[in-house]
This record gives C-alpha cells, sequence and structure tokens, in this order.
C-alpha cells in the first residue's frame, strides 16, 4: 500500500467556542453531520470534541491535496467512532468520489485535545 498524503492541523478550542457562540446552529450545522452534532453535543465539553473534529476535516483536506472547497466540502467528511473507541472517517459525496477516483482504499485519522488545542493528524493510502 502506498501513501497518498499526509495531513495535521491543530486548532485552538476557543476558536469553536466562539463561532459556537456567535453563530450557534449555523455554524454546527454547515460544519458538522447530524451524528457528528449528536455525539459532540452529548459530551462533557461539546467544543473540545467539535474541535478535534475540525481539525480532522482539515488534516484530510491536506492529505488529499484538496484544501476545503471545490474537491472537498466540510459535509463530504464525517468522524464516527468505532466500536474500541478508534475514530474512523467516513466519507461522503465528492469525498468518496476523491478516493475513488484516486485508489485511495484507506484514510486513517487520529485526534486529540487538551483543555485549550485540538489536533488531528490523517494518512490517505492506496495502491496506486
Amino acid at each position: 500500500m502506498k501513501i497518498f498524503g499526509i495531513g495535521i492541523d491543530v486548532i485552538e478550542v476557543e476558536r469553536i467556542e466562539d463561532a459556537m457562540e456567535e453563530f450557534g446552529d449555523r455554524f454546527l450545522d454547515r460544519i458538522f453531520t447530524e451524528e457528528e452534532r449528536d455525539y459532540c453535543l452529548n459530551q462533557k465539553r461539546p467544543a473540545i470534541h467539535f474541535a478535534a473534529r475540525w481539525a480532522a476535516k482539515e488534516a484530510v483536506s491536506k492529505a488529499f491535496g484538496t484544501g476545503i472547497g471545490e474537491l472537498l466540502a466540510w459535509q463530504d467528511m464525517e468522524i464516527a467512532r468505532l466500536h474500541s473507541g478508534e475514530p474512523e472517517m467516513i466519507l461522503h459525496g465528492r469525498g468518496r468520489q476523491f478516493v475513488e477516483e484516486r485508489g485511495i482504499t484507506q484514510v486513517k485519522i487520529s485526534l486529540t485535545h487538551a483543555k485549550n488545542y485540538a489536533a488531528a493528524n490523517a494518512v490517505a493510502m492506496g495502491e496506486r
């Protein structure tokens, strides 16, 4: 298996808290899937979990070399949790199309967060 690309991102949790306070559901609905919102809003400190997912989406967009925009939108990426607790990247729409066209068969992500920061990295791999 060959590495297509790697990405990393770090974000201040306060940026997400500020966006949640200023824009509320409009912000959350634009960036996060319903399942992501349900998960994060049921945590003790939702903003830190939203921040980690933001970072993961940014990291994947860097691994793909697309950024967030025409080829890959926020809602094209969804972070779920396996039964083991491991985060899993699920791709929808243009994200799914992007990996299929480029032979990417696996996107591994890792999330972390502390009091003030959240970070994530991503590795996109495939046979080509």
